[in-house]
């Protein structure tokens, strides 16, 4: 983001209470994995009570589930044998003596072999398809409550008579597997809730019976670690009641003045500079979960983009990355983007480090041009994104330079398998022929394949927004090419040049 800045949402989460089970997230047998009923249950891995995440719902509720199954038992995991399966359920408790009836506005349950991921095929940007279960569990999900859907397998309203238990709804998980789900609804009393996972079985009473027994399911890997979760040195994962599962913002930007970078997902971790923090807080929590809802999975997020400026822009989603770090697949789900003049979904693919533009935008000038995105924060993906509208020269410029990158990898890899140097720098990619304005983009580093020393990057300084004394004033964004154009390809060519005299002199030339 040379040159430019960031700017804060300050939107909002409601205050919705949200059960989340996702600690531990690999769970290796039967047991309670969360409880909001008052009291405490026992530790497998220490034989010691744990003192429940209490917590009494009463009227507007959400669930979310995320847990993968790796039983102990290695003759269980499947393979030559038969793999073995877990129900993991989610029980409502009736406390009082009245019935109290559950109603549900939407929901989705999947595992990995009913939605199964195919991440060769679903990186980058996809339109989503009616029923896009290929996409991973936790997109599967996200997708339903996104689109206001309530899965047909669900019921749409469950009766807990008094002082009694019922299942609200399970899913079976075979081994090696991931399950997701999401649920929303409402409540005409107060009620609590539990998740339990049971080997071998999905019957009702023996889902209540793990309940009754009081201990937790093994997996627990973080007890050892408490007062590093405290400090913030550790992220374990979320067991405990969250409030919020919706956060909404509305923001005005004039694009004449220059892009519009805001974050989405932001943690204190990365926030880029807008000090701007989107976690909702738990309520109450197991001892061995993330003190906050960092990974706010299953809250949907509504930001409406009030844009004023002129001619095609891109709308941009990203997720930089610390220099050094290896990359990973930093976001798979759907984004639904809509305009005056329609919607449309998306799947995205991103791995770290990249800014993919997710759609077009063409700006009316005169005029309000109104941009809502809106997603479903999907489970295995990591915060810490960065959405823009830029032009889209500048996104033009960032995928030269990318390109640029990649073309002397390729290089780099082909010299090493020959063992020779390569005699001829690769093309290019901006000619100084160029007629089109280069504008100036956000600077995000490309990975090497393998750890290697330092190589000179090609860097674009930004102009001032304010013109040096004398000098005519431009718009801040803007480089004119007959100034650049000559100085930018020398600067590509000597970048060139340093990798090749690096090359020469790790092959002992």
């Amino acid at each position: 983001m040379a040159g430019q800045r960031a700017r804060p949402l300050n939107g909002t989460f409601n205050n919705v209470p949200v059960l989340h089970s996702n600690q531990p997230e690999i769970v290796k047998g039967a047991g309670i994995l969360v409880n909001t009923q008052p009291g405490s249950a026992i530790a497998s891995e220490n034989n010691q009570p744990l003192r429940n995440a209490a917590f009494t719902f009463n009227g507007e509720f959400g669930l979310h589930m995320h847990h993968k199954y790796y039983p102990s038992d290695a003759s269980r995991l499947g393979g030559s044998r038969q793999r073995g399966l877990m129900t993991i359920a989610a029980i409502a408790i009736n406390p009082g003596n009245q019935p109290v009836t559950l109603k549900f506005k939407r929901g989705s349950v999947k595992n990995s072999f009913e939605a199964p991921y195919h991440p060769n095929k679903l990186m980058g940007v996809k339109p989503l398809g009616r029923r896009p279960w290929n996409t991973g569990p936790g997109d599967a999900t996200a997708v339903q409550m996104l689109r206001g859907e309530l899965d047909r397998r669900l019921p749409d309203q469950v009766v807990i008579p008094p002082r009694s238990r019922k299942v609200v709804v399970s899913t079976v998980l075979p081994a090696r597997g991931i399950a997701n789900g999401l649920l929303r609804g409402s409540s005409n009393g107060k009620f609590q809730m539990a998740v339990v996972a049971a080997e071998e079985t999905q019957n009702e009473q023996d889902l209540i019976a793990v309940l009754d027994q009081g201990k937790l399911a093994p997996g627990r890997i973080y007890l050892n670690r408490l007062r590093e979760i405290e400090t913030g040195k550790v992220f374990s994962r979320v067991a405990g009641v969250a409030l919020g599962d919706h956060y909404k913002a509305s923001i005005q930007h004039d694009l004449n003045q220059g892009p519009l970078h805001v974050p989405l997902t932001s943690t204190h971790k990365h926030h880029f500079g807008t000090r701007e923090i989107q976690i909702n807080p738990l309520s109450t929590r197991m001892i061995d979960s993330a003190v906050n809802n960092v990974g706010t999975y299953g809250v949907r997020y509504d930001l409406d983009l009030n844009l004023s400026g002129l001619g095609p822009h891109e709308l941009v989603f990203s997720h930089p990355v610390a220099s050094g770090r290896s990359s990973f697949t930093a976001f798979r789900g759907s984004i639904r983007i809509e305009t005056d003049e329609g919607f449309r979904e998306v799947h995205v693919g991103l791995r770290s480090g990249q800014s993919l533009p997710i759609s077009d935008l063409r700006l009316k000038p005169g005029q309000n041009n109104r941009v809502r995105v809106s997603l479903v924060y999907p489970a295995d993906a990591t915060p810490g994104h960065l959405l823009s509208v830029v032009p889209v020269q500048q996104l033009a410029m960032l995928q030269r330079r990318q390109e640029m990158q990649a073309a002397a990898e390729r290089a780099l890899a082909a010299s090493k398998q020959r063992n020779v140097t390569p005699t001829t720098p690769p093309p290019s990619p901006i000619s100084p022929a160029a007629t089109q304005p280069a504008v100036i983009k956000p600077s995000i580093k490309r990975i090497p394949a393998q750890p290697q020393q330092p190589v000179a990057q090609p860097t674009v300084r930004p102009m001032l927004a304010t013109p040096r004394r004398g000098a005519s004033a431009m718009p801040p964004a803007m480089i004119m090419p007959g100034r650049i154009n000559a100085t930018l390809e020398q600067r590509y060519r000597e970048a060139i040049r340093v990798q090749q005299e690096w090359l020469q002199r790790m092959q002992g030339r």
